[in-house]
């Protein structure tokens, strides 16, 4: 196995974005290989406190390793960053100075062969950010009907040709498990019309989109964005990097309704659904990493980083 590995995406605007400051106590949804961990650590030195959590165990490993001069001063918990109430009340915490989440894939698990995230090399048809789960994308792509499978691409993957690449799978397993990821990447392509190969592999969509089926991504990745930033103390920021357009819009629509004061009726005379704007935007369109940063590392590429303050 390769050493976990994993450059943090944007590392400085997040840092910025979070107003780090000595002391406090942090979140960070995913710690990956502690590239953004290790910077709140030590930019909250000496008393700072970091609350971290991934599903990853060669990430948390690995993060261990990194943070290792901090410790005292953190806590990883393998647990989805959903969880965060469950963790939080583990850790003893109630309010928050700063919440990252980074909702991207780590270099470490698409380089890593046998985990089966990269259409770029032929691995088990795997995916799984938890390797105890019992639920792989071989289990998506054998056991899902037709109409299950197109709708999955549709909808995750925003996949134009997802009816031909449903319809394949169902062709190419009748017979035989799908059982690694060449074999699926050659399916995709045999089912995408050669004048629209030309731009180089054409799976990455079908890809993310079952895996982002096997982990459930997008299942209350909107719930657990506002519950966390109502656990910001004033003041306090959230700043999340996200990969595709699936996952920015959801944190757009909930900041926009954090930031929304009353929506009554506009005829009535008084206020009477009580709502109150609970956050200031900082970013109304979001950042993106630098052309510096995108030449040294292609994975920033699709990043975009939206930063909202608890009022």
């Amino acid at each position: 196995m390769i050493e976990f590995s994993h450059q943090p995406v944007m590392l400085e605007e997040c840092m910025q974005g979070l107003k780090v400051k000595e002391g406090g106590v942090w979140f960070d949804g995913t710690v990956g290989g502690g590239g953004h961990s290790y910077e709140i650590l030590k930019r909250t030195s000496p008393s700072g406190r970091l609350i971290a959590t991934d599903l990853d165990d060669c990430a948390i490993e690995a993060a261990n390793k990194r943070l290792s001069k901090f410790r005292g001063r953190y806590e990883i918990y393998k647990s989805n960053y959903k969880n965060f109430s469950e963790v939080l009340e583990k850790a003893g915490v109630n309010e928050l100075d700063g919440v990252l989440l980074d909702f991207g894939v780590s270099s470490f698990q698409l380089d890593e062969r046998t985990r089966g995230f990269s259409y770029m090399q032929d691995a088990p048809l795997d995916m799984r950010m938890d390797t105890k789960s019992a639920f792989s994308a071989e289990d998506v792509v054998n056991e899902y009907s037709e109409q299950a499978l197109a709708r999955l691409l549709k909808n995750y993957g925003e996949e134009r040709f997802a009816n031909r690449i449903a319809a394949g799978i169902v062709k190419h397993r009748n017979g035989h498990r799908i059982t690694t990821t060449g074999e699926l990447s050659s399916i995709v392509e045999e089912n995408i019309p050669a004048k629209f190969r030309h731009n180089g592999p054409c799976a990455r969509k079908t890809f993310q989109a079952i895996r982002i089926e096997v982990n459930g991504e997008l299942e209350g990745l909107g719930e657990a964005v506002e519950g966390l930033t109502r656990r910001l103390k004033k003041k306090g920021r959230i700043c999340v990097l996200t990969f595709h357009s699936l996952e920015d819009r959801i944190v757009k629509n909930v900041f926009r309704e954090l930031n929304t004061d009353c929506i009554c009726d506009k005829s009535l005379p008084v206020c009477v659904c009580g709502k109150k704007k609970e956050i200031e935007i900082i970013t109304n369109k979001p950042l993106t990493a630098t052309e510096e940063e995108r030449v040294k590392n292609s994975r920033s590429t699709c990043a975009k980083l939206r930063i909202a303050e608890r009022i």
